[in-house]
């Protein structure tokens, strides 16, 4: 199958008003609390029946849209595509625990990667009608205008998202998050990694860092901060893709310094 640059830019149009559907769909469930219930795969893994819902709706309209393309998503639906097609990654909500207790800071996160390339990002978040959008080689875009990168220098100037999970162990996050601090710059935690990446794209944040992520928490991001004109480690080297793995992204001014007090073992550049 082979997939030209006019046949991305349709997917790109399809995905943005993807996300804006499912997104809305997300809001109004969030804000009718008695319209869903919350459980947990795993310890503070919080999981909603919105959460497959919409995942189930974006793998359907992508699949009448583009037969041949793969899908993975986070709460399980997968397809494998025809060889040489672009394969969707799809987190429906991302910020399931912001969802389920109220916190307006959620977000449908949207990738296609083709050949280990990001060629599409999408990222809505429907609280606060703010699209980030963006295909290889194009920029970035915040609802439509351009955005970019901060062009902070100093990370005793900077504010850094440190994401947070049990896959790498208390001991490995305290130790990134304390040698994070160490530097003088202002560590964040929202929630939401999609958005956190989002927010570096945008200029509302100088950086992020984590030990082990999902693609489907990231990819969109990832592309979304190179496309922005930031630092992004090559996260689909390897097994990135199907198995996660750790994560660098920042404004350039800060990447020599961000990487070194990171000091995240595994890290491709």
């Amino acid at each position: 199958m082979t997939v030209d640059a006019r046949a991305l830019s349709t997917r790109f149009l399809v995905a943005c008003a993807l996300a804006r559907t499912a997104g809305e769909i997300a809001k109004r469930r969030f804000l009718d609390r008695d319209s869903f219930t919350v459980g947990f795969k795993g310890p503070q893994d919080y999981l909603t029946e919105v959460d497959g819902e919409v995942e189930r709706l974006i793998a359907t309209r992508l699949h009448e849209a583009f037969p041949g393309d793969g899908f993975i998503g986070e709460e399980g639906e997968g397809r494998v595509g025809q060889s040489g097609a672009p394969i969707w990654v799809v987190d429906p909500i991302d910020g399931t625990a912001n969802f389920a207790r109220g916190a307006p800071h959620f977000c449908v996160s949207i990738a296609a990667v083709l050949e280990r390339e990001v060629e599409i990002g999408v990222i809505y978040d429907p609280m606060a009608d703010e699209l980030f959008a963006c295909q290889r080689g194009a920029g970035a875009t915040l609802n439509g205008e351009p955005m970019g990168v901060s062009s902070t220098l100093d990370l005793k100037a900077a504010a850094i998202e440190v994401g947070w999970n049990l896959r790498s162990g208390a001991e490995a996050f305290l130790g990134l998050f304390g040698r994070i601090v160490r530097t003088g710059a202002a560590p964040v935690r929202s929630g939401s990694a999609a958005l956190a990446l989002a927010y570096v794209a945008a200029g509302r944040r100088d950086g992020y860092v984590e030990n082990h992520i999902r693609a489907w928490d990231c990819l969109a991001g990832v592309a979304l901060v190179r496309e922005a004109g930031g630092y992004v480690s090559d996260f689909l080297a390897g097994e990135g893709l199907r198995e996660g793995g750790p994560l660098v992204a920042c404004a350039p001014g800060v990447k020599d310094a961000l990487i070194e007090a990171a000091a995240i073992k595994g890290l491709v550049m």
